[in-house]
């Protein structure tokens, strides 16, 4: 483990004496960078009617946002190893996603958020506390095929097209209605599958003592990392700041 001394080296963890896998903060730092990128240009060509072919035709759109997505879920996931309480992190989750609907639904500026990403990393956290809890055996026993099996599910499931469901009342689980809408929707099927995937895989390298090359507690990017630390709080935020700059530019 790197030296406390190295400027180099993420900050201390002062509860557990650790140094932090700066790595961690900084892919997390970037996706947040790339999000506020994403959102800027959705509201310049949704809520302002800029023209940007590239972002309204084609795969484009769809594969930044799965970039972002897809990685934040997977970090989430992970964390549930290095947490020293996934109880906390779920709750904390869970108000923020509550916030982000009041807060959506009360502007009206688009459609509201009902089930987003935090919302699945909410339920996926108190799933993961729950599989913890009940099927710990399995886990330490067959980590790899589980976290295939995760992996897999999420992957057929996403690909099974939403417009077919027509179930109401079920669409946080991942069967929406005919009639459902939401500015931002990650229902815990399939997605929660791809976030356990990673929590498996990141237990299991804990539980077998596997250790963090040397390189992972460098701080390669100070601005990147220090933004990884601070992506609740951003995420919460980013949208208000966007808008009201544009307003601000384009009036």
């Amino acid at each position: 483990m790197l030296s406390q001394s190295s400027t180099t080296d993420c900050h201390l963890n002062t509860v557990t004496g650790e140094n932090r896998v700066c790595l961690f903060d900084t892919i997390r730092g970037f996706t947040i960078v790339s999000m506020v990128a994403f959102h800027t240009t959705y509201d310049l060509v949704y809520l302002y009617g800029c023209q940007i072919p590239w972002f309204t035709v084609g795969p484009a759109q769809e594969l930044w946002r799965i970039s972002i997505s897809w990685v934040f879920l997977s970090l989430a996931g992970w964390m549930t190893s290095l947490s020293r309480d996934n109880v906390r992190r779920a709750y904390l989750y869970s108000a923020a996603a509550f916030i982000i609907w009041v807060a959506t639904t009360i502007a009206s500026v688009d459609t509201p958020i009902s089930f987003g990403i935090l919302f699945c990393m909410a339920g996926s956290t108190w799933a993961w506390v729950l599989m913890k809890r009940t099927t710990s055996k399995t886990i330490e026993r067959h980590p790899f095929m589980l976290s295939i099996f995760f992996i897999v599910t999420f992957l057929v499931f996403y690909r099974i097209p939403r417009h077919i469901y027509d179930v109401s009342g079920l669409a946080w689980l991942g069967f929406p209605s005919a009639g459902f809408s939401s500015g931002d929707y990650y229902p815990l099927i399939p997605f929660s599958f791809l976030y356990l995937a990673f929590s498996v895989l990141g237990n299991a390298w804990k539980q077998q003592g596997h250790t963090y090359p040397e390189w992972t507690y460098r701080n390669w990017c100070p601005v990147l990392s220090f933004i990884g630390t601070k992506s609740l709080p951003i995420y919460l935020l980013h949208q208000v700041a966007i808008l009201a700059v544009l307003q601000f530019i384009l009036g």
